[in-house]
C-alpha cells in the first residue's frame, strides 16, 4: 500500500490558528505587559515570531522574542543521532519575572518541553511559562499540558505530522505522513 499524505492544515489555516493563540495569550496575561515569546527550534521559532508580531501589533507594543534551544537537555541524546545545536537568543533583560510563553510546533510525548524547562530553570526564574503549540498529537508520555492549542489532532502512533514553514519549506501546512521514511523527515513529530 503506498504511503499517504494528507493536509490538515494549510496555510491560511495556520495563520487563523495564529491569530488565535495571540488573542488567548493576550487575555491570559492581561496585555503585553512583562511577556516574553521563546521559540524551541527549528520550527517553533518562526511560529514564535509570527505569534510575536502579532501581539505587537494587538497592543501596539514590542512583545521580545527569542529562541531557547533543548538540545543539550534532551533525556534521549544517546537515543537518536547527534543534532546541530541550534541557537539560544534570549531578549535583553532575561527572563526573571516575565511571563513567558514557550512556542512549539507539534506536542507529542512532551520529552521537548520537559527539557525546555529545565533550560529556562538554567537562564532564571520566570513569573509563569504558558506553553502554545500549532498542533497537539496527544500520546503524552510526561504529564505535560500546552495552554495554547492551534489545533488538537488524535494521531496514530504509526503516523507522522510534519509542520511545513515558508521560512524552512516554503510554505505552510500541516501534514500527516504515514509513510516509513517519513520519521526522518525535518520537521516530523514523531
Amino acid at each position: 500500500m503506498p504511503p499517504t499524505h494528507r493536509t490538515v492544515l494549510d496555510g491560511d489555516d495556520i495563520g487563523r490558528a495564529l491569530t488565535r493563540i495571540s488573542h488567548e495569550i493576550l487575555e491570559r496575561n492581561k496585555g503585553a505587559a512583562d511577556l516574553m515569546i521563546l521559540g524551541i527550534p527549528s520550527r517553533g521559532v518562526p511560529l514564535a515570531e509570527r505569534i510575536a508580531a502579532r501581539l505587537s501589533a494587538a497592543e501596539g507594543a514590542t512583545v521580545p522574542v527569542g529562541s531557547l534551544d533543548v538540545t543539550m537537555y534532551r533525556d534521549d541524546l544517546q537515543l537518536r543521532p547527534a543534532r546541530t545545536l541550534g541557537p539560544t537568543d534570549i531578549p535583553d533583560g532575561g527572563i526573571d519575572d516575565k511571563a513567558v510563553v514557550l512556542v512549539d510546533d507539534v506536542l507529542f510525548s512532551g520529552r521537548t518541553i520537559r527539557a525546555a524547562l529545565d533550560a529556562i530553570g538554567d537562564l532564571g526564574r520566570p513569573r509563569r511559562v504558558r506553553l502554545a503549540v500549532l498542533v497537539d498529537r496527544g500520546h503524552r508520555e510526561l504529564p505535560i499540558r500546552a495552554d495554547f492549542v492551534g489545533k488538537n489532532l488524535p494521531t496514530s502512533l504509526a503516523e507522522k505530522v510534519r509542520v511545513l514553514v515558508e521560512e524552512y519549506d516554503g510554505r505552510d501546512a500541516v501534514v500527516i505522513d504515514d509513510s516509513p521514511v517519513a520519521a526522518a523527515a525535518p520537521g516530523v513529530a514523531r
